[in-house]
């Protein structure tokens, strides 16, 4: 007869598996680092070189805009460093609350009454203007990482793809009210995550289709966007094409090499924002064909490296992690490009670790540390 007790005859639990906050890992990604490093000093230069003429005139100080953004260059690098320490699976405790923070923030931002050309898109705290849609993009990247993950059997079916797919919706309809084109940043991120995840096609054309359809209701839903259709369609006869046709003349003149770094001439109050969403074309003035060539080559090898983390990532979670990160990258990239060169209606949306903004750059660098965090776990085979 057994002498053990009842709490002794109980079966043992095993431990569960714990994480370290901090990891070093066998493998980093440094080719990626490199890019990253590259894009933000050729942005630097870049906003020099497009901003100092009016920064002279209007501040009297030529790098007034370079040390602002070399400023938050700084703060992105140690933060994207310190990120990438981080554990991946950090992030699920605070998926949910920094979704709903995301929400709040937004509907903030549209109770407050800062503006900026007409739309309220920043919170402004005294001498810092904080852009609350570069929050929103990485909570949605890191919410829907983890739901997918937890519904990834779901996902299968269209209903399951339409559910998951919803909890974007507040962010798309809230973001889309004064900014059409993160809203579709957004809607961008949704639609990649998910059709990574779910094996089946059809629902994604359905999916593809709704989103067409909820992309025009919000197009239609103010007759500002619509004005700018008639501006992409006929830019020089229309009142307000001078930014479109200015961004034109920089490219064509430009050439096969530019005419040198710094001697655009477009940049001397011809095309406004020159050092924001429309600085690309400066690039193109300056540097020529061959340099625009070499930046979107560096884009491209940037979204090769995303990839080749995510193909090697340990799990889903992870992967899908970088997937957003590489979808939120190429989606702004070609919009913001497309818009320079006339091909979409034109939109501000601004071109990744070059344009000027302190809270996109900053964001941005953040979620390279996260995908240069997920570097740290693939494994060398050796």
């Amino acid at each position: 007869m057994s002498t053990k007790t009842p709490v002794q005859k109980r079966r043992k639990r095993k431990p569960r598996k714990q994480f370290q906050l901090f990891v070093k890992g066998q493998y980093f990604d440094f080719p990626m680092l490199f890019i990253v490093i590259f894009l933000v000093c050729f942005g630097l230069i870049m906003i020099y070189s497009s901003s100092s003429y009016r920064a002279n005139i209007n501040l009297g100080d030529p790098a007034y805009y370079l040390k602002r953004q070399g400023m938050w260059a700084v703060i992105g690098l140690f933060g994207m460093m310190i990120v990438s320490t981080f554990h991946y699976k950090f992030y699920m405790k605070f998926t949910v609350l920094v979704y709903v923070f995301a929400i709040f923030l937004q509907i903030l931002v549209l109770l407050l009454p800062n503006s900026s050309h007409g739309a309220k898109r920043w919170i402004v705290l005294g001498p810092i203007q904080f852009q609350p849609s570069e929050f929103s993009k990485v909570a949605l990247i890191l919410f829907l990482a983890h739901i997918l993950t937890l519904t990834v059997k779901q996902v299968r079916t269209l209903r399951g793809l339409i559910k998951v797919g919803a909890f974007a919706i507040p962010l798309f309809v809230l973001i889309g009210a004064e900014n059409l084109s993160t809203s579709l940043v957004i809607l961008g991120i949704t639609i990649i995550m998910l059709f990574v995840t779910s094996p089946k096609y059809l629902p994604f054309i359905v999916m593809i289709g709704a989103g067409a359809v909820l992309g025009g209701i919000v197009l239609l839903s103010a007759g500002y966007r619509m004005e700018r259709i008639e501006i992409w369609l006929d830019p020089a006869n229309h009142v307000k094409g001078m930014q479109t046709m200015q961004a034109l003349y920089a490219i064509g003149s430009g050439g096969i090499f530019g005419k040198g770094l710094g001697q655009s001439m477009q940049k001397m109050g011809f095309i406004p924002e020159s050092h924001n969403d429309m600085i690309f074309s400066i690039v193109c003035e300056e540097l020529g064909l061959f340099g625009a060539i070499c930046i979107i080559a560096m884009f491209m090898m940037l979204l090769w490296r995303i990839m080749y983390i995510a193909n090697n990532a340990p799990d889903l979670y992870s992967a899908l992690i970088c997937t957003g990160v590489m979808a939120q990258v190429g989606i702004q990239v070609f919009i913001n490009i497309a818009v320079v060169t006339n091909t979409i209606p034109p939109t501000g949306i601004p071109l990744p670790f070059i344009s000027y903004g302190g809270t996109s750059l900053v964001f941005l660098m953040a979620e390279m540390g996260m995908v240069l965090g997920i570097s740290r776990h693939i494994r060398i085979k050796k």
